[in-house]
């Protein structure tokens, strides 16, 4: 591994970094959240349109930029600073990989260069509370995550017409302002029972997305209800190739949300150590005490740990040498937690209150391990798949 930037992958952030300072502070990101779309339209043209960062990791015969995660990751750490809300994760890191990977020809030609434009957004839909699971990150992909036999998920049926859906997805990621899903669904019943993967257009017959009341109103999500819902199968009735892709797919977007956390953190970090600079008490800046030194370079230490493991597994997961993104993602989010509650704490009694900027790293802290953790079912996965811990069989 070079752990040394290429002028293009530094010119990737610099650029970035200077959009998002100038266009994305904690006003704008306040009031972009509050719209119906979740987050300002204007941004995300700006990001697609000039920068092409929806199409970062596609390749250029579709429309792409022809870069890799590592690039994704990287400019994913810089949005993550300024905790800015847009599909990007849900889009371009989770739905669009798996239509790369598992669609036919058609599908690619017809689906990726809008996605690629940023002109369509998409998001995975799986059923309930199993995305880390669906995605290889916390549990056993091979499970019933999607609903066995007829009991709750989305189901799917092929008749004459083609396959329909029914069912619905609770935290489906920018799922409200998606113009297409990726929808997991059981099928099959208990004779041959399977998940795949199917595409759905928000706007057909029987699709409805309800925007549901999160804890981290930059990540918001939706309610995906579908009513025998018309759908494609994405590839091919293969259960082995979707598994298979949603481990490769959820390996990746683990790298990409651990280097977003990442930048979250370092910003959390830096506005605390700013604070703790002007802030006087006793006759002197409460910077100057140990203790809060101490605590600082604990959460210093934690920061740069986590950035290292996550540039190692977006590198890894570009390079397809090995599967690093759930640890690097488990790193990640706890350095974040760490830096949200020092941040919280630190800014004493403005840190309590729930509107201030501090609470925006919190908040984004608590949502991201509900969703994709929590950190010790990331490592005890981890550890399981690797064979850290052999349970021995004991006679009686």
């Amino acid at each position: 591994m070079d752990a040394a930037f290429t002028a293009e992958q530094d010119e990737i952030r610099r650029t970035l970094r200077e959009l998002i300072a100038k266009r994305c502070g904690p006003d704008e990101v306040k009031a972009a959240v509050r719209t119906t779309a979740g987050y300002d339209p204007a941004l995300w043209q700006t990001l697609a349109g000039q920068l092409g960062l929806p199409g970062l990791a596609l390749p250029d015969e579709y429309g792409g930029v022809g870069c890799t995660v590592t690039e994704l990751a990287l400019a994913c750490e810089e949005l993550g600073r300024a905790l800015a809300p847009g599909p990007l994760l849900a889009s371009s890191a989770l739905a669009t990989p798996l239509i790369l990977r598992l669609g036919t020809d058609e599908q690619r030609r017809a689906l990726l260069p809008p996605l690629a434009a940023g002109e369509l957004t998409a998001a995975l839909a799986v059923p309930g509370t199993a995305l880390a699971t669906a995605l290889g990150l916390a549990g056993d992909i091979a499970g019933d995550w999607a609903g066995g036999g007829r009991a709750g998920g989305v189901q799917a049926k092929c008749d004459e017409e083609g396959w329909r859906l029914y069912g619905q997805a609770e935290q489906v990621l920018d799922g409200h302002s998606a113009g297409l899903f990726v929808v997991a669904a059981h099928t099959g019943g208990f004779a041959r029972s399977r998940t795949l993967l199917f595409v759905v257009r928000a706007d057909a017959a029987g699709v409805a997305a309800v925007r549901q009341t999160s804890l981290d109103e930059t990540r918001p999500q939706a309610r995906i209800e579908l009513r025998d819902a018309p759908a494609e199968l994405l590839g091919a009735d293969d259960f082995q190739a979707v598994t298979d892709a949603l481990a490769t797919t959820g390996d990746a977007a683990a790298a990409v949300l651990a280097a977003e956390a990442v930048g979250a953190a370092d910003a959390a970090l830096a506005k605390t150590v700013e604070y703790v600079k002007q802030r006087e008490q006793f006759g002197r800046a409460i910077g100057s005490f140990q203790a809060v030194k101490h605590r600082l370079a604990d959460v210093y230490v934690a920061v740069q740990a986590a950035r290292s493991a996550a540039y190692y597994a977006a590198w890894a997961a570009a390079a397809g040498t090995e599967r690093a993104g759930a640890l690097a993602l488990a790193q990640a989010l706890e350095a974040l937690r760490t830096a949200a509650a020092e941040a919280v704490q630190l800014h004493g009694g403005i840190g309590f209150t729930w509107e201030h900027d501090a609470h925006l790293y919190f908040k984004r802290a608590a949502g991201d391990e509900l969703l994709f953790g929590p950190v010790h079912r990331l490592r005890a996965h981890a550890a399981d798949g690797a064979g850290l811990f052999v349970r021995e069989e004991v006679a009686v």
